[in-house]
């Protein structure tokens, strides 16, 4: 596949992830931007996991799509690439900063809605996430939300080597029973669910850390006793119930996703998220080059990548936006003419200013 690089729009724990342009949108598997997770060869266990698994989940309007994936050599190492769909939005985390660090509840009752329908997904399918939390939650253009980032994500009853401590996912959204017991099963997405509600609510994370706590002081609160997080005092009754649902120490006793679907929270639909650009510096002159194009691209073939079918719903981006995206040789090629060159030393024609 013929794709050009670009800028980077994040680090993830396994991998960097850039825009992926295509070259030739008639021979590539992706018509407008995508994102690309790249990383070497040697350390690319967790994105082909996220491959694998996304693969097995197949199309879901809830769920990032996976668009393929390729080998390629750059500065002589060996890079495994997986494309996916690219959200402009960023993640729900960058949202929440961008709107003042508070969604009003009306969004929050969306969002959740919409993260359940896709957990919904990937459970009923066997799997889980294990580590969901806003920075995992991409916002599209038209507002909607996906889950993103499997590369934790897990078959259910997949039992895991123990070698000692297995911290798999984010602290601060790991369930009693994960710290306990290393236990991630679907139960464990509900509690990380209502860790996001409450950072959509707050702007903090569920749990109160100081900045000169560590980990392990944190997992005893999370494992030891009968804390909760602190059900934030601003919500609905509602919503507070919906957290106690959520918040349960019992994982047996724990909603499940098909139960919170049907809770009052979240049965009043969807509020699309009015999605805010961060702002970025304009070029001051033609030759100004957006930093993010490289001056080559990256051609290799894409074996036995999957069909999708289009979500009801999903909007195409707009041929304008695109077409945008060149090289620095294009935007030159496209500046240059066949004409005579100026001859600046003639004067006729000319008015002096000064």
């Amino acid at each position: 596949m013929d794709w050009i690089r670009g800028e980077s729009v994040g680090r993830g724990s396994f991998a960097k992830v850039n825009l992926a342009i295509p070259r030739n949108s008639s021979t590539s598997l992706f018509h407008s931007p995508a994102a690309v997770k790249s990383c070497e060869v040697s350390t690319s266990s967790s994105l082909k996991n996220e491959k694998k698994i996304l693969d097995c989940l197949g199309c879901c309007p809830r769920i990032i799509r996976c668009l393929g994936d390729d080998y390629n050599f750059e500065n002589g190492s060996e890079y495994y690439n997986l494309f996916l769909e690219y959200a402009a939005g960023g993640s729900l985390s960058d949202q929440l900063k961008l709107h003042g660090g508070r969604f009003p509840e009306a969004q929050v009752r969306g969002f959740a809605r919409s993260i359940i329908e896709g957990l919904i997904h990937i459970h009923e399918n066997g799997f889980v996430h294990c580590d969901i939390k806003l920075q995992n939650i991409l916002v599209f253009r038209d507002g909607e939300i996906k889950i993103a980032d499997f590369g934790l994500a897990k078959e259910t009853g997949e039992k895991q080597r123990k070698t000692g401590f297995e911290c798999r996912g984010t602290p601060l959204f790991m369930s009693p029973e994960s710290v306990n017991d290393g236990e991630y099963e679907s139960p464990a997405d509900i509690w990380a669910l209502g860790c996001a509600v409450v950072e959509m609510v707050t702007g903090k994370p569920a749990w109160d850390v100081k900045n000169d706590s560590n980990m392990w002081s944190l997992f005893v609160r999370i494992a030891v006793g009968d804390e909760l997080p602190e059900i934030p005092d601003e919500l609905s009754e509602e919503g507070k119930d919906f957290l106690a649902k959520c918040f349960v120490k019992d994982p047996t006793k724990r909603w499940t996703a098909e139960m919170l679907l049907k809770h009052p929270f979240v049965a009043d639909g969807t509020v699309a998220l009015e999605c805010v650009q961060e702002q970025k510096s304009s070029p001051r002159s033609q030759f100004d080059f957006p930093d993010w194009v490289s001056s080559s691209g990256t051609t290799a073939s894409v074996p036995n990548s999957p069909k999708f079918e289009k979500a009801d719903g999903e909007r195409d981006y707009d041929s304008s936006f695109s077409s945008s995206f060149f090289t620095p040789g294009d935007r030159l090629r496209r500046i240059a003419t066949n004409q005579e060159p100026v001859n600046w030393s003639e004067s006729d024609g000319w008015t002096c200013v000064r």
